[in-house]
C-alpha cells in the first residue's frame, strides 16, 4: 500500500474504496436505461413468445402501459428507499448500507433475470429502486467522509460520473443484446457487478467519521490509515506518536451527538436553511427536465438521422459522460455556486432552444439545443447537488438530511416523467407547430427553483 504522509490524497487502497461505492450510482445510471433498449423484444413487440431459451420465455407480452408501469415502479422503489437510508446507515454504517444497497440490487436484477412474468419482472425492478434509493443516500455521504479534505470535492463529483457511465454502459450493452434470446444477458451484468461488490464489502473500511460518531477510536484511526496512508504504529508506546492524519480526522466533523431522525429535522429551526439548499438543489436537478428531455431525444433527432434512433440516445450519453468531466477538475477551482450558475444559464437558453426549434420545425436548432442542455447539464446541475448535501448538513443530521433531499428527487422524478407527454399534448393543443411550448415550461420552473436556492444561500 502506497503511503502519504501528508494526508491529502487517498492510498491506493482509498482509491480502490471509491471505485467499490461508485458501483452503486453506476447500478442506478444502469437502470435508469436498462430497459431502453431492449424493450422492443422484451415486450414482444416485433416478435411473439417463441420456444423457451433455457427454460424461460424469449419475451414477456406487454401493452405500452404495462411496460411504463414496470418502468416507474423503480421509482416507487427508489422514493421507499430514501425514506428509509438514513436508519439504515445510522444502524449499520455507511459501509453497511452500501452493503444492503448492493444486496437489494443483486436480487432486483437477478430476479428481473430469471423473469418468467410481467409480475416477477416488475418486483425485481421494485428490489432495484430501493438497493438505488438507499444507495444514492449513502454514497455521496461515504465519499465525501472518506474524502481527504483538499479533493473532496472533485471526489464528490465522481457520483455524478458513475451515473452517466452506468446509463452510457447500459444503451452500449443493450444494443448488442437485444435479441430475443441474449437481452436476460443485460440484466445478469448488473446482477453480477451487485453479487461482487457485496462480497467485496467485507474487505472496505467504514466510515472514520461515522466510527469516530459512535466512539470507535481505534477502528477509526486503522480506517484512516488504511485510506489516507499514515503507518501504523508498531507498538501501543508508538500510538502517541503524533500523527500527521488526526487533523484530516477532525476535519470531517466527528460529533458525539446522537443522529437525528428525519421529523428531527423537519422540526429543527437551525436546520432550516440546509434542509432548503439541498431540497431545492435537487429540485433543481429534476425541474430541468432532464430525464424528460432524454426521452424525447430519439422522436426529435430521429427526424433529422432517421434509423439512427439507438445509436443517437447512445451519442447523447457518451455526451453527457464527456461533459462530467470538467467539474471534477473545476469543482475546487470555480466553486459549486459558479459551477451551478453556469450550468443553469446554459440549461435554460438550451430548453428555450428546444422549444423555439420545435414550434418554428427547424430541427437542426432542436437538435443542437438537445446537445448543448444535456452538455449543460453535466457541467454542474447533475454533480453538484450530490457534493453539496454533504457539505451543507451539520454531521448529526446529514444521513436524514440526505434521505429528505434524495425522496424528494425520486418524488419530482416521478411527477415529471409523469406530465410531460400530458402537459406537452395540452399545451400543444393537437398541433405540431407547439410541441415546443412544454420546454418553456421546464425552462421557467428550473429558473424558479435556481433563484429560490440562491436566495436560501444569501439568506
Amino acid at each position: 500500500m502506497s503511503r502519504n504522509a501528508n494526508g491529502d490524497s487517498f492510498t491506493q487502497f482509498g482509491w480502490l474504496v471509491c471505485v467499490w461505492i461508485l458501483l452503486i450510482p453506476f447500478q442506478y445510471g444502469y437502470h435508469i436505461s436498462v430497459l431502453n433498449q431492449i424493450q422492443a423484444v422484451v415486450t414482444c413487440k416485433d416478435l411473439s413468445p417463441d420456444t423457451p431459451h433455457y427454460g424461460l420465455p424469449t419475451c414477456l407480452p406487454m401493452s405500452d402501459f404495462t411496460f411504463s408501469v414496470v418502468t416507474a415502479v423503480f421509482t416507487v422503489g427508489g422514493l421507499a428507499g430514501s425514506l428509509v437510508a438514513n436508519l439504515v446507515m445510522d444502524r449499520w454504517g455507511r459501509r453497511g448500507a452500501a452493503r444492503a444497497s448492493s444486496l437489494l440490487v443483486a436480487v432486483g436484477a437477478g430476479l428481473m433475470c430469471v423473469s418468467a412474468s410481467v409480475g416477477i419482472l416488475g418486483l425485481g425492478r421494485l428490489f432495484v429502486g430501493v438497493g438505488s434509493g438507499i444507495g444514492l443516500c449513502v454514497g455521496p455521504i461515504y465519499l465525501s467522509e472518506i474524502a481527504p479534505k483538499k479533493i473532496s470535492g472533485n471526489v464528490g463529483v465522481l457520483t455524478q460520473l458513475g451515473i452517466v457511465l452506468g446509463i452510457m454502459i447500459t444503451q452500449a450493452i443493450g444494443l448488442r443484446f437485444a435479441t430475443p434470446t441474449e437481452w436476460r444477458t443485460v440484466l445478469f451484468f448488473s446482477a453480477a457487478a451487485s453479487v461482487a461488490q457485496f462480497f467485496l464489502s467485507s474487505l472496505m473500511v467504514e466510515s472514520p467519521a461515522w466510527l469516530g460518531a459512535k466512539g470507535q477510536v481505534e477502528p477509526k484511526k486503522v480506517a484512516s490509515r488504511k485510506l489516507w496512508g499514515s503507518i501504523l504504529p508498531a507498538t501501543p508506546a508508538e500510538a502517541t506518536v503524533e500523527d500527521p492524519l488526526l487533523d484530516e480526522l477532525e476535519a470531517h466533523r466527528d460529533e458525539n451527538i446522537t443522529a437525528f431522525t428525519v421529523p428531527q429535522v423537519l422540526a429543527a429551526r437551525e436546520l432550516r436553511k440546509p434542509l432548503a439548499i439541498v431540497c431545492f438543489a435537487m429540485l433543481s436537478q429534476q425541474l430541468s427536465g432532464i430525464n424528460a428531455v432524454l426521452y424525447y431525444s430519439n422522436d426529435i433527432l430521429s427526424k433529422s438521422l432517421p434509423e439512427f434512433g439507438p445509436y443517437v440516445s447512445l451519442g447523447i450519453t457518451i455526451v453527457n459522460v464527456l461533459m462530467t468531466f470538467p467539474p471534477i477538475l473545476l469543482i475546487e477551482r470555480m466553486g459549486r455556486k459558479q459551477l451551478l450558475t453556469i450550468s443553469t444559464v446554459g440549461a435554460i437558453a438550451s430548453l428555450t432552444l428546444v422549444g423555439l426549434g420545435l414550434n418554428t420545425g427547424i430541427v437542426t436548432l432542436s437538435s443542437i439545443a438537445i446537445l448543448t442542455f444535456v452538455t449543460s447539464f453535466a457541467t454542474g446541475l447533475g454533480p453538484v447537488p450530490f457534493v453539496m448535501i454533504p457539505e451543507v448538513s451539520p454531521y448529526h443530521a446529514v444521513s436524514a438530511l440526505s434521505s429528505i433531499a434524495l425522496s424528494l428527487n425520486w418524488v419530482a422524478n416521478f411527477l415529471v416523467g409523469l406530465v410531460f407527454l400530458p402537459l406537452r399534448n395540452f399545451l400543444a393543443d393537437g398541433e405540431a407547430t407547439k410541441e415546443g411550448r412544454v420546454f418553456y415550461v421546464f425552462a421557467v420552473a428550473l429558473f424558479t427553483s435556481m433563484f429560490s436556492l440562491s436566495r436560501v444561500y444569501r439568506g
